[in-house]
């Protein structure tokens, strides 16, 4: 009888342990890629809100851009202290990751901050994303930097910030390899395709550059670093207990950052 118990109390911690293992996979086999959206979206719902920002007087306006495919965007115009609209220092386009859109940089108050700084706000939703529709012909490097370039001369940007969180370094990182001249300063926040481009390439590249990612990005944070610093004229902005989409987890550490690393260019708009 005592045999019999035993029996069955190993067979019920063998079939606990299975059990065990089974859920822990998923995370063990996680690769050096972006996260998955499931797993961004379940880590937004645990995201504490921003802290709040001073009261600026900045008003957001949309509006979408006609071609193939049509873009939609939020822009905020520069103002002073007094909420007079002024002439911008530089403009920052914003881009965004697979679990956000552009409506993300008016929520976390980063397009008023901007403007509160004297910096034209431009946020993009990339094809597919929030009211921006798909599109088949976005499939080489070379058509998604025509898709930027066509934004940003329409909207008259001479004096473009490129700001490029995760999935849209498939934008962001062709771009800057092939029009970096057209760019007065690139922030990458743990972006894919870094992989894809020779030290050469990188060192070729004279853009000032702000690298940021999440101390708790272990994988596509460490990963776009480390090829990230092998251009010339770079710093880095770690923020400690951040992930993946650390400007969430930390924004007010960003926003320093962010407004620092800025004050630090020139300015010829």
């Amino acid at each position: 009888m005592n045999f019999l118990r035993n029996r069955l109390v190993v067979l019920g911690l063998v079939l606990l342990a299975t059990v065990l293992l089974y859920l822990l996979l998923p995370s063990i086999r996680q690769g050096s890629m972006e996260p998955s959206l499931e797993a961004q979206r379940m880590s937004l719902r645990v995201t504490p809100p921003p802290p709040p920002l001073p009261t600026i007087n900045v008003s957001i306006r949309t509006g979408q851009l006609p071609g193939d495919p049509p873009l939609f965007f939020r822009e905020a115009l520069p103002v002073d202290g007094a909420g007079r609209q002024i002439l911008p220092r530089l403009q920052v386009v914003l881009l965004h990751g697979q679990a956000f859109t552009s409506k993300t940089w008016e929520e976390l108050g980063t397009m008023a901050l901007l403007a509160a700084k004297g910096y034209q706000a431009l946020a993009i939703d990339l094809p597919g994303y929030g009211k921006s529709p798909d599109s088949e012909a976005l499939k080489t490097d070379q058509s998604r930097v025509d898709l930027l370039a066509r934004f940003m001369e329409s909207l008259g940007v001479r004096a473009a910030v490129l700001l490029s969180p995760s999935m849209s370094g498939h934008y962001s990182i062709p771009f800057l390899m092939k029009n970096s001249a057209q760019l007065h300063g690139f922030i990458p926040i743990a972006p894919v395709g870094t992989r894809s481009y020779t030290p050469q390439q990188y060192q070729s590249i004279q853009t000032p550059t702000l690298i940021v990612y999440g101390a708790l990005d272990t994988n596509l944070g460490a990963q776009s670093h480390k090829n990230l610093s092998q251009l010339p004229h770079h710093s880095v902005l770690k923020l400690e207990g951040a992930r993946h989409a650390c400007y969430m987890d930390k924004p007010r550490e960003f926003h320093q950052g962010l407004i620092e690393f800025l004050g630090t260019l020139k300015t010829d708009v």
